[in-house]
């Protein structure tokens, strides 16, 4: 194996020219953040989420950007539909240099007695049993190839649950114990990283979260805005953590543990 040359600028370390980037829950919020960041890093995008409408008016600004852009309906809680999308992917663009696991849900449960099989199932497949086998089907084909980097966001809420969110906490803290596994099976030729968001201002989150009001539970006082993520979204797809594998990175403005 040959050294990682130590003489390349941080431009060069962040440049993502020539890879090709698949964002799930890509169309809104963090994921949109993020499909636009690596679009900008010189990244061509595939965007998946289940409404086709919104991938394709953001493919649009990729495009915009000077960069391909694949907008493709998904729901990861199915696998027969992640089948697709990997197919499809590797179709239009013959490889996938960075996946990031994003597509999640969070609802609120009345009391742990009270969530129905029903909903405990939808947030498990979608959170858990979807990025488990997207990270499969693509990292597989990543070990055949050149490699490549495979990103999950998770939420500080697996690291400090309540219990309104218990399944919710549950299938992010499967996602980042999966995450360590998934390091060693597939290594050395994809690395496999964890973001754990705290809350951020998205549509999601407007009623809870609204900019300019204080947060004194956090040290910055405040949420965070998408693009606040993506540095480390960006760190993680690129030559810039070529040496980190398995590890889990809070983005949360430091919420009380």
């Amino acid at each position: 194996m040959t050294e990682p040359s130590p003489t390349r600028t941080p431009a060069e370390l962040f440049d993502l020219s020539g890879k090709v980037a698949l964002v799930t829950g890509g169309s809104r919020g963090i994921g949109r953040a993020i499909v636009l960041g690596y679009a900008a890093a010189g990244a061509d995008v595939v965007i998946a989420s289940r409404k086709l409408a919104a991938c394709e008016e953001l493919a649009r600004e990729v495009e915009s950007l000077g960069r391909r852009a694949l907008p493709l309906a998904c729901h990861v809680g199915h696998w027969d539909d992640l089948d697709t999308l990997v197919d499809r992917s590797y179709g239009e663009f013959g490889k996938v240099d960075v996946l990031v696991n994003n597509a999640g849900m969070s609802p609120l449960a009345p009391s742990s007695a009270e969530t129905s099989e029903e909903l405990f199932d939808k947030v498990v497949g979608v959170n858990f049993k979807g990025p488990f086998r997207l990270s499969s089907l693509v990292a597989e084909r990543m070990v055949t190839g050149d490699g490549g980097s495979v990103i999950s966001i998770s939420s500080t809420g697996s690291l400090r649950p309540s219990p309104n969110f218990g399944p919710y906490a549950g299938s992010k803290a499967a996602l980042n114990a999966i995450n360590i596994a998934f390091a060693q099976e597939f290594a050395p030729k994809v690395r496999f990283n964890v973001i754990a968001p705290g809350g951020f201002y998205t549509d999601i989150s407007k009623d809870w979260a609204i900019p300019g009001e204080d947060v004194p539970a956090l040290l910055l006082r405040r949420y965070g805005y998408p693009h606040e993520i993506v540095t480390a979204a960006l760190y993680f797809a690129s030559d810039a953590s070529s040496y980190t594998t398995g590890s889990l990175l809070r983005v949360d403005g430091l919420g009380v543990v």
